[in-house]
């Protein structure tokens, strides 16, 4: 298995059965724990009623108190072992969607990059070549004598082209599995020899069809409209004669298939006379290997690149075509939002606990509705824009929060402007660019909502919607 099919290093995930084994044996050790010590401490005052019993108005006064605070205790530890399941739960859910999504985004990304993959049809610049004779000296022994040599050994040279026209159709479809592109080609090209040698009459047009094809048909070289023959089957080097002094014209023809990029490299030869017209009949062609052509040109058809060099010049790198991709961009902005998650959810309940009257049950509900939403964030934001996704969400849960005043209008006002400025914000802010501007606003938005509320009593409860 891949590191990206993993999801991301170190952090649990519930649908792995050993971790889930691993967390409910920590969560039942801990709530031991806090049973025992809130059992101890009954025990304790229970003990110390007894020892008090004898002096009634002592035991009355200090039992009576230790009993309110111990009641008011339990009923704190209710709404604390709640948020408490709550938050864990909703961290070991948001830690296991965050592995999900990110393995959703690995698996895109490795998808975009197998369409463009793999190997590319490069077609070699043709080389005109000769054999010629040269001197070449070397010394021996002979008879226990050091003997310099005069002998000829024969060599390869070439000829530099005088002209290239060269077009290029381009057609794109996808292969059996759908997942990745594949180019045919049309080529043709036509080039110009001048024998500008005066002893040498016998040329090898030396034409490599493309690197890389799958499918390769249609070959042939043609001389005036006259087809050279191959001397040797699969040896793409056709014999010649051409007169000092004289010139001629070489096309070359074939049709190809192979990968989603084709690139003409000029093989370290001087370019001169040069002429590529590459006609992308697809959307999203571009220019390959930086090399800028000389004209571009768009139509609904497709997108024409023509490169043209009068003069000498030498080009480096191949330059061509390749299908464009659009960048998978803002990847891992889901999985961080996930993980901070149960700390928003806190925010919140904590804004709701310092504004309104809530019940265990209310508390339940609203944590349940904001890990829902979660949950139905994760799995649209891979249909449609997660900003977008959560836009449509935050109206669902500011509609649903309403319903914690609906005895009273004043109640269902400040939920809406707890949830505002404790869920809906936050989430949003680590959804955009500007994610620390937003979080800002949203803190001084929770905290002038605090001050008004409490401190300057702009803001006021009726009487009977804190009981």
């Amino acid at each position: 298995m891949s590191e990206s099919a993993q999801g991301i290093p170190g952090l649990p995930d519930l649908t792995h059965p050993s971790e889930l084994i691993q967390f409910g044996t920590h969560l039942l050790k801990a709530s031991l724990l806090l049973v025992f010590l809130v059992l101890a401490l009954g025990i304790a005052i229970a003990l110390l009623s007894f020892a008090l019993r004898q002096n009634q108005q002592q035991q009355e006064i200090l039992i009576g108190e230790w009993a309110v605070s111990y009641s008011q205790l339990l009923r704190g530890l209710q709404h604390f072992t709640l948020v408490l399941i709550l938050l864990v739960g909703g961290f070991f859910l948001c830690s296991t969607l965050s592995n999900r999504y990110h393995h959703w985004e690995q698996a895109k990304v490795a998808q975009v990059a197998e369409s463009v993959a793999g190997e590319r049809l490069e077609q070699i610049a043709p080389q005109i070549r000769y054999m010629t004779e040269e001197p070449y000296v070397y010394t021996t022994q002979v008879n226990g004598k050091i003997v310099k040599v005069n002998e000829k050994r024969k060599l390869s040279r070439f000829l530099t082209l005088s002209g290239s026209q060269i077009q290029v159709k381009i057609d794109q479809s996808p292969d059996v599995r759908g997942r990745r592109a594949v180019y045919k080609i049309d080529y043709t090209a036509d080039y110009k020899v001048v024998n500008q040698l005066k002893d040498i009459n016998s040329f090898f047009f030396e034409a490599s069809p493309p690197i890389g094809y799958s499918l390769l048909q249609s070959y042939k070289v043609e001389r005036d409209a006259t087809r050279l023959a191959q001397t040797n089957p699969g040896d793409y080097s056709f014999p010649f004669q051409l007169q000092p002094g004289e010139q001629t014209s070489l096309r070359v023809t074939y049709k190809a298939q192979g990968a989603p990029r084709w690139v003409y490299s000029a093989n370290g030869q001087l370019l001169s006379n040069f002429r590529l017209l590459a006609n992308a009949n697809f959307p999203g062609a571009d220019f390959a290997s930086g090399i800028v052509p000389s004209e571009i040109k768009n139509d609904r058809q497709g997108t024409q690149f023509t490169w043209v060099f009068d003069d000498n010049v030498s080009v480096k790198n191949p330059f061509g075509v390749y299908t464009y991709t659009d960048p998978i961009r803002h990847t891992g902005v889901l999985p961080r939002l996930l993980l901070l998650a149960p700390t928003i959810f806190f925010w919140w309940i904590l804004l709701l606990y310092l504004s309104l009257p809530m019940s265990l049950t209310n508390v339940a509900i609203a944590g349940s509705v904001f890990f829902a939403c979660l949950l139905s964030l994760t799995y649209l934001s891979r249909f449609i824009n997660p900003q977008l996704a959560w836009t449509l969400i935050s109206l669902v849960l500011l509609a649903l929060t309403w319903g914690l005043g609906s005895k009273n209008r004043s109640v269902s006002l400040a939920a809406l402007i707890c949830t505002i400025a404790g869920a809906v914000l936050p989430v949003f802010g680590l959804l955009v660019p500007f994610s620390g501007l937003t979080l800002s606003l949203a803190g001084l938005l929770s905290v002038i909502w605090l001050a008004v509320r409490h401190w300057y009593g702009l803001y006021r409860l009726e009487l009977e919607d804190r009981r």
